[in-house]
């Protein structure tokens, strides 16, 4: 029988690089090589192991070394941490989403009645609050060291206007009346509300608001309308220009004559579309029809009420694309386009060039600063260099800010672009010969009708399947 310090030689152990696991390696191998399970146990334990050690494949390893000699073997098992559970941000009101929808009718008539009514709150009143992130569970490796779990990241609130918090900055309230309004990157503002008992004409002119508005009335042609909240029309739109930094709301619908645009940093929600043009950072949604107009969401477009129709023009979303018919009988061209986000890797390719710059910046603010601080050690540092020293400080606080905001800009980017890969093309009812379906850069031409089907990418190419 081989002698413990007789298998040293023939043996080796191999950790994880968090010592969660152990392996045991043949660093050679003879037929004279022979041993028992204690004596590989007594070798493990010299390396250092005292945990997780499977006495079943040392037993194993003892009865038939040779097989074992190729590669290497997990003899020991830790345990792994658990690690914390993020902190999250708890709202007490609600957010205007696409999952609102308007009351449909049989007959294809809407009721937005309900969706003009505005999410207001009151001064001093609660908006949210912040749960702490919650604690893991250390793990042990197989030496017996604990592993430290990965703490849950803090949640934070990301303050708009007419927001304030509370002294521990666990709460926000509404700092004065108005509507509350998710824009851009998640802010949250409360915004008061502007207005217009009638149409934007020559008797109100072109109005640019810093909260929501509201108007009672149409937007007629070659007038402009902008919001740094949403905008309400409880009427039409025809050829004129509309911009919001939230959602955009129009009862009467769209008739764009080819000319104006509706855009909104959100969602885009109108009972039709017809010769326009809309842009929408999330989803537009259209209860009845769009037809010869350019529409384009950064996320959804959704036109599948009871006589959701699109037919011509050119639609681009993000994700998905929901109707209920797509195109006609006259074949007429229409093209439809999913997973479409140029803007956005333009964006990701200048914000990354930018980080860069910001490290390399940040990097000879923090030499000046190393470079300072010794004079200031050896008691050389003049009154100059002493405020050289004050700025260079603030600069640096500066460029850490900077540098952690492009940061996040690129997550949230990476995120949206991975979401990507959900790409849809969905018909309720029936798409017609003469519509074209575009995902990413692929493209399939529609020769026949077909009904109740979707189109999604799958191994290099589009395919077409059924609903049912």
């Amino acid at each position: 029988m081989t002698s413990q310090l007789a298998i040293d030689p023939y043996l080796k152990v191999i950790f994880s690089d968090d010592k969660s696991v152990a392996y045991l390696e043949f660093t050679k191998f003879d037929q004279e090589f022979e041993c028992t399970a204690e004596q590989l146990e007594g070798f493990l334990r010299t390396q250092g192991l005292s945990n997780g050690i499977d006495s079943i494949i040392l037993q194993q390893i003892s009865s038939n070394p040779e097989a074992y000699t190729l590669d290497k073997v997990i003899v020991a098992q830790g345990q792994k941490p658990v690690n914390g559970i993020d902190g999250r941000i708890e709202y007490t009101v609600s957010f205007d989403d696409v999952g609102r929808r308007p009351l449909e009718t049989q007959d294809g008539k809407v009721d937005y009645k309900e969706l003009v009514q505005l999410n207001n709150v009151r001064k001093g009143q609660m908006i949210g609050k912040k749960i702490d992130p919650l604690p893991g569970q250390d793990g042990i490796s197989v030496t017996g060291e604990p592993i430290p779990y990965k703490a849950g990241k803090e949640a934070r609130f990301k303050v708009g206007k007419n927001i304030v918090l509370n002294p521990e900055h666990t709460v926000i309230y509404a700092a004065l009346d108005g509507m509350i309004s998710l824009t851009e990157k998640s802010k949250i503002n409360v915004f008061p509300v502007y207005e217009v008992n009638g149409d934007i004409d020559y008797h109100t002119g072109n109005i640019d608001f810093v909260g929501t508005v509201v108007i009672r009335g149409n937007v007629l042609s070659n007038f402009r309308v902008k919001a740094s909240g949403d905008i309400r029309i409880v009427g039409g739109v025809e050829g004129a220009e509309l911009e919001a930094g939230g959602s955009i709301e129009i009862t009467g619908g769209v008739i764009g004559y080819h000319k104006g645009l509706v855009k909104a940093a959100v969602n885009v929600k109108s009972s039709f579309i017809q010769d326009g043009n809309v842009e929408a950072g999330e989803a537009v949604i259209v209860s009845q029809s769009i037809m010869h107009s350019n529409v384009r969401a950064g996320k959804s477009i959704f036109c599948n009420g009871p006589k959701g129709l699109i037919v011509g023009g050119q639609l681009q979303a993000g994700e998905t694309v929901v109707a209920r018919t797509i195109g006609n009988t006259s074949f007429t061209v229409t093209d439809i386009e999913v997973g479409v986000l140029p803007e956005l890797r333009n964006q990701l390719g200048v914000l990354r060039k930018e980080l860069k710059t910001h490290v390399e910046n940040l990097e000879k603010t923090e030499k000046a600063l190393h470079l300072l601080d010794q004079l200031a050690s050896a008691g050389q540092l003049g009154s100059d260099k002493l405020a050289l020293r004050i700025k260079l400080s603030a600069t640096k606080k500066s460029q850490l800010r900077e540098h952690d905001e492009i940061k996040e800009s690129i997550w949230e980017i990476e995120r949206t672009l991975e979401e990507s890969a959900k790409a849809k093309v969905e018909v309720i009812h029936t798409i017609f010969g003469g519509s074209k379906v575009v995902i990413g850069r692929y493209t399939k031409y529609i020769k026949d009708t077909s009904e109740r089907v979707s189109f999604t990418y799958d191994d290099g190419d589009i395919v077409m399947v059924s609903n049912h």
